[in-house]
């Protein structure tokens, strides 16, 4: 199944990092944070700063969750990227 976001719309494939603890001891899910980085997959027509391939960081609490393809999404709003790793 295909995404296109609209307008000022991004889509990001949400980019989750194993925790472990200094010791090696695993964190579970239900005690990690929630994941505040994606790869953007798609992208609106009137984002003008975000591009295809970019690895952006978003507020905790933004934007509206979605699984697609058994994979983890994220619809961000273009104003709701608070930067992009370099």
């Amino acid at each position: 199944m295909k995404f296109k976001p609209l307008a000022d719309r991004i889509l990001g494939k949400i980019e989750e990092e194993e925790q472990k603890t200094e010791s090696g001891i695993i964190i579970p899910d239900t005690a990690k944070e929630k994941p505040q980085k994606a790869r953007v997959e798609a992208v609106g027509g009137d984002v003008e700063h975000v591009k295809v391939g970019d690895l952006v960081l978003f507020a905790k609490y933004s934007g509206t969750e979605l699984k697609l393809n058994d994979q983890d999404y994220i619809i961000l709003k273009e104003d709701e990227v608070l930067g992009i790793f370099e």
